[in-house]
């Protein structure tokens, strides 16, 4: 069984990015034209470490999060709490363009909501793709679902944006949050550095103004102008569980073999890459059952992503309680 670690075992922040290369979490260097690549990687560990040197009070509410979130799931397997009906978290899109091309359109925008939807109400047709073994921990319906409240165009000079900077965020120099307390607010820019797809603030980690989860637009949706392997909008799938607090398979460090606080993941020694075989074996210490490595909080394409497990969408209800971190998106 993982067990609760506080500490060093929280991710603070998440940051996707693909290179062709790498194997490890280091951040790449790639210029732009090197980044449509065809792996990801998550160049995470200087952002987070920052945070939990510089910003004790970040570190007391993440701590504070999980134990509710501990306490919560606790108390709904005894009858203590009810579990909440579907909610429903209103999107703002904030595209930040260069060039025409890069102003995603209406449609993908839509797409995005579509695919969020099908993922985390488990109607994604895919699904079926989950091994037998897997199948008895899947989450079924997170009762969690997505709208499309706002978009909000802006066209800029800016070419390549560095996530250190969150500089997109910004009414000077991209698109200033829309009521990040009361809705979902993403970003889509051109392209980031390092060949970053994405990256998301995880609850309780960041000042509002900046919370929320930014994509790079040729992962956003589906349809013309996606970018392969990357093209069936799981990359923002992935982030939106950031978003909510799910961490990474593997948990925070480049070690792997860390908790991710659900008990139905099996341990894993780091993130997978393109489309692995089943069975894959982890090297984690008294672990001989498969990765579940088709799960959409590893780092596989986006065709082998397909599900949540029952343990992830707990944590994810939790958060969207109403009596949780992220209980503002309810009331809209």
């Amino acid at each position: 069984m993982k067990k609760f670690l506080l500490g060093a075992g929280i991710i603070f922040l998440a940051s996707c990015s693909n290179d062709a290369n790498s194997t490890t979490e280091q951040q790449p260097t790639s210029s732009p034209s090197e980044q449509m690549t065809s792996k990801r990687v998550c160049p995470s560990d200087l952002m987070r470490e920052n945070i939990l040197k510089t910003d004790p009070a970040a570190r007391a509410r993440v701590e504070a999060i999980e134990q509710f979130t501990e306490k919560r799931i606790a108390d709904l397997k005894v009858g203590k709490v009810l579990a909440d009906g579907t909610v429903e978290i209103p999107v703002v899109f904030n595209v930040v363009y260069n060039t025409a091309s890069q102003n995603v359109t209406d449609a993908r925008l839509q797409s995005q909501i579509d695919v969020l939807n099908r993922d985390y109400g488990s109607t994604n047709s895919d699904v079926n793709n989950t091994p037998s073994e897997f199948v008895p921990v899947k989450a079924g319906d997170t009762k969690i679902r997505f709208r499309l409240a706002k978009t909000v165009r802006k066209q800029v000079s800016t070419t390549s944006w560095n996530p250190d900077e969150n500089k997109m965020k910004s009414a000077t120099t991209g698109i200033a949050a829309t009521s990040p307390d009361s809705y979902l607010n993403i970003w889509i820019v051109n392209s980031m550095t390092g060949g970053t797809l994405g990256y998301a603030y995880y609850p309780g980690t960041i000042t509002s103004s900046l919370d929320g989860v930014v994509i790079a637009a040729p992962y956003i949706g589906t349809g013309s102008g996606t970018s392969a392997p990357f093209n069936l909008g799981r990359t923002a799938t992935h982030e939106v569980g950031h978003y909510l607090n799910l961490p990474h398979l593997w948990g925070s460090t480049n070690t792997g073999c860390q908790t991710d606080y659900s008990n139905d993941t099996p341990a894993s020694p780091g993130p997978n890459y393109g489309i692995p075989s089943y069975p894959l074996y982890a090297t984690c210490s008294g672990v001989s059952r498969s990765q579940i490595f088709m799960n959409y909080m590893d780092y596989v394409d986006d065709k082998v992503m397909v599900m949540f497990t029952a343990n992830q969408k707990q944590r994810m209800q939790a958060v969207v309680a109403a009596s949780g971190p992220r209980a503002g998106l309810r009331v809209n």
